[in-house]
């Protein structure tokens, strides 16, 4: 396969760019606070495009058009939850736990926050949370590795092993030296070149098919089904669908924007912000894989890639639509998509594996400059462990991916929600939430008793025995229900 130097060019230029900003941000990286937080400094714009880019992976450009493109509209319902689930999470969490973070022991971690906010002295919370953390993301790390392996092989001809680590190695190497500033700084601009590539395609796509029109009438003729929203599905696929917004209240790697946000008064249009790129991106891979079923109608000879995998259906109409430059630009989208997401789960590991077990139990008077080293080889170290489990793409463990949502959402989604709303909650209930939450994902999804997405009855019954475990025990001591009450009023003031 021959190379496209002008994509070449472009993928390189884009990967160096990238690691300048990490040595850029090695500049701004005094603590490990600031490795870990970035000194709690972001603004609205970088809080927001950030907490989006670290949200959506390769998924976005990949999986969510090849789903609509073999399937037809209905598969937009995901869409839809998410964007329920995200706007919900913005709302109701982020300027609360930006600001309770901070009255309890200006905490750093979700694992670090348990601890404090429950008054966990046996620091049971902040193990468990810990290891859920660790065992979801590195293998949420490795499917990012193998995405990107799988752009590179599919782009440049690399055979497998090779682009594994061409893949992986620019991510590493800038969330290494620069931390969470250079993770939310690249954030920034991979979100803005996925808006652009997301926007852009489909409006292509649509004039070379012959304008909306024509597309939808060569979509209709093809089929009708493609433009049901309820092909195939009965209430309780819609519902599991939908479902899939649940996992905002519990996802680390997003929480952790809202957390580094400079004050609560930023969240507000951090939130406007944040949603409308969002509604744009995902509405833009919806049209993506849409009007790719009328290109591919029109033109069949071309349709080779996409009949071998439905998931290339972006990346072929880049190729065949574009000039090389800017085609090379639209893929690198792919790739910010899967840096972003990448970057951001190896931090939060390196955070989890420092400030909660390594400072947590081993070196509690470590110096900042420690910490900061410790951080980075914990990134390195986890990075590592990924792509070793990402070196046989067909390994087993990379299934496990499909339900990491679920989990975090589940054992971790109740218990942030209810921590940062109820004051009455306890450290057992919290004990309690994470535990059956976790527990119900991992049953329910072996058994799958009702074809019903796992995170609903998980989140539905990890809140039920954080109010029951919660009312059944003793209450919050005086000095928490107090910091709590700080951190609520200061959360309503102007």
């Amino acid at each position: 396969m021959s190379v496209s130097t002008p994509m070449l060019v472009t993928f390189v230029v884009y990967i160096l760019g990238m690691v300048l900003i990490g040595f850029i941000a090695w500049r701004s990286t005094k603590s490990f606070d600031d490795y870990i937080l970035g000194g709690r400094s972001l603004g609205s714009v970088v809080t927001a495009l950030s907490a989006g880019a670290s949200d959506m992976s390769g998924w976005l450009l990949m999986g969510l058009p090849g789903a609509i493109f073999l399937s037809g509209i209905s598969e937009s319902w995901i869409a839809i939850g998410l964007i329920i689930g995200a706007w919900l999470n913005w709302r109701i969490v982020a300027g609360r736990l930006r600001v309770q973070t901070e009255h309890h022991d200006n905490a750093l971690t979700l694992p670090d926050f348990f601890s404090s906010r429950f008054e966990d002295n046996s620091k049971l919370l902040r193990v468990i949370s810990a290891v859920v953390i660790l065992i979801f993301f590195t293998i949420y790390c490795a499917s990012g590795v193998v995405a990107g392996a799988r752009l590179f092989e599919s782009t440049f001809g690399m055979d497998y092993q090779t682009a594994l680590w061409a893949g992986a190695a620019a991510t590493i190497l800038y969330t290494l030296v620069g931390g969470f500033l250079a993770v939310s700084w690249t954030d920034t601009v991979q979100a803005s070149l996925m808006i652009f590539a997301l926007i852009l395609t489909p409006v292509i796509v649509i004039v070379a098919v012959g304008g909306l029109d024509d597309s939808l009438a060569v979509i209709r003729t093809k089929s009708l089904e493609n433009l049901d929203m309820l092909k195939g599905l009965n209430f309780v696929a819609v519902i599991s669908l939908l479902g899939w917004g649940l996992g905002y209240f519990g996802q680390p790697h997003i929480l952790a924007r809202f957390m580094a946000a400079d004050s609560h008064h930023t969240i507000r249009s951090a939130r406007r912000i944040g949603m409308i790129w969002m509604i744009l991106c995902l509405g833009g891979a919806v049209a993506v894989g849409f009007f790719g079923i009328a290109y591919f109608e029109n033109h069949p000879d071309q349709a080779a890639g996409v009949s071998q995998n439905g998931e290339r259906i972006f990346i072929e109409l880049a190729r065949i639509l574009f000039n090389p430059w800017i085609a090379g630009i639209l893929l690198s989208a792919i790739l910010a998509a899967v840096m972003s997401t990448l970057s951001c789960q190896l931090l939060v590991c390196s955070s989890a594996l420092t400030e909660d077990l390594y400072k947590g139990f081993l070196r509690k008077n470590a110096s900042q400059k420690e910490l900061v080293w410790v951080g980075r080889l914990m990134v390195l170290v986890i990075a590592l462990i990924a792509i070793a489990l990402a070196a046989n793409p067909e390994n087993r463990v990379l299934g496990l991916v499909s339900y990491a949502w679920a989990g975090f959402g589940a054992a971790f989604g109740p218990v942030v929600l209810f921590g940062v709303c109820w004051k009455r909650m306890t450290r057992n209930g919290a004990l309690a939430g994470m535990v059956i939450g976790a527990l119900t994902v991992l049953l329910w999804k072996d058994y799958g008793y009702a074809e019903l997405y796992e995170i609903i009855p998980g989140f539905a019954f990890a809140s039920i025995a954080i109010v029951v475990f919660s009312l059944l025990g003793r209450g919050p001591s005086e000095a928490a229900q107090q910091r709590f009450a700080a951190a609520e009023a200061q959360y309503h003031s102007k």
